[in-house]
């Protein structure tokens, strides 16, 4: 499909989608679909959800953008309640994950010159990683496929090829200002960092005076069953990049770090037109409102153990073609035998959307908000997708 006036970056499907209730979405010619990328993981309420469409319209009716010359009260609340329920401490308001990311390097690295030690600037990575599309994050994540043809290289960033933890400490030098993982890389195929790992790290920062930062641009606000997926292995970060599931739709992102880091982050270092503005700030409070109620994580995990053991039984029935079943809570991957494209056509062939992953995997993140009949139906669209493969496959030979 080819859009004459936009770039063609996008390999996009044939659907124009004209309104969303709840987990499922409708097209200009009222095709029903059920909504299972979430917008790759940002729709975190569904679509059209009430709370977050009432504040959306509430704000829009007073007051939508300021900049940050001026005080914005919703900022204060949006991240007073982000550090009453996390580690952090502070928080810096951004677009986009990728600028969430960015800006905690920049924390990270701002920390160490503060504390007298500017040398300290390169950022460990690790291979499979994707911390979004900006010069500085394609370099972070360091995989070719995004890097090649956009010039050298931005320095400070060293991937590191497999989760070994002595090949960390082998990496750590006088330079080494941070590490910065994926609780689960998302893009890189739905691959678990186990919590020993993590809190291998942990020490391993405290012991070498380095920062650790975590992107949960996509495990955050509930994904995972945790408010965050890193509290399940028992630690905290330095520094924390957000974004996707805390606008619910809106953009918006957001770095949070402790008092200890954040203080080197004065008047003039780093800033944002956009970033934090009411509009955003309202819907990022609202989103809050639902996802910190009592039960709201039971449910997603409840769901997310649902999902999982039902897929597992579909990786039973279709051995040939599913190796694997990823993840936790909502942030699920089946890895497949082969490139997940041709599933993805499958399922949307039967109503249900879905997106890929690397390492030929298919992404599962649906709302948070899905039910045990939703989750019904995309089993059977699963299965009726799968077996219509498995016919085409027969017939081919």
């Amino acid at each position: 499909m080819t859009d004459s006036s936009l770039y063609a970056t996008y390999a996009r499907a044939d659907l124009k989608f004209e309104k969303g209730e709840g987990a499922w979405l409708t097209t200009q010619d009222n095709r029903r679909f059920l909504d299972f990328a979430a917008g790759i993981a940002v729709n975190s309420l569904g679509h059209a959800h009430p709370h977050l469409v009432e504040a959306l319209k509430a704000q829009a009716e007073k007051l939508w953008h300021v900049s940050n010359l001026y005080d914005i009260p919703g900022q204060h609340q949006l991240a007073e309640r982000l550090c009453a329920a996390t580690f952090a401490d502070k928080v810096f308001f951004t677009n986009s994950g990728a600028e969430a990311v960015e800006c905690a390097v920049k924390t990270a690295r701002r920390y160490h010159y503060d504390c007298g030690h500017p040398e300290k600037s390169t950022v460990l990575t690790f291979s499979g990683a994707f911390h979004g599309r900006t010069l500085g994050m394609i370099a972070a994540g360091g995989q070719e496929k995004y890097l090649e043809g956009f010039g050298p290289k931005a320095p400070g960033f060293i991937t590191l090829t497999s989760l070994d933890i002595d090949l960390v400490k082998q990496s750590i030098n006088e330079e080494t200002a941070a590490i910065l993982i994926e609780p689960i890389q998302g893009e890189g195929g739905i691959r678990e960092i186990v919590p020993a790992f993590l809190k291998a790290l942990r020490d391993l920062c405290d012991e070498s005076d380095i920062l650790l930062i975590l992107d949960e641009v996509q495990t955050g606000v509930g994904r995972t069953g945790h408010l965050f997926a890193h509290e399940e292995a028992g630690i905290k970060p330095d520094i924390m990049a957000i974004a996707k599931g805390i606008g619910g739709g809106f953009p918006m992102g957001a770095c949070l770090a402790t008092e200890k880091v954040a203080k080197a982050m004065i008047p003039g270092t780093h800033g944002s037109t956009y970033g934090g503005n009411p509009l955003a700030m309202a819907v990022g409070n609202a989103v809050l409102d639902v996802v910190l109620e009592d039960g709201f994580l039971d449910h997603v995990a409840k769901m997310g153990l649902v999902l999982k053991q039902r897929l597992a039984a579909l990786k039973d029935a279709y051995p040939d073609y599913i190796e694997e079943i990823r993840g936790r809570g909502l942030l699920l991957g089946l890895k497949l035998s082969m490139p997940p494209a041709e599933l993805i056509n499958a399922c949307r062939a039967e109503g249900l959307l879905t997106v890929g992953a690397g390492d030929n995997v298919l992404r599962l993140a649906p709302p948070l908000i899905i039910d045990q009949e939703e989750i019904d139906f995309a089993l059977r669209a699963l299965e009726h997708a799968l077996d219509k493969l498995v016919a085409a496959k027969q017939e081919s030979h």
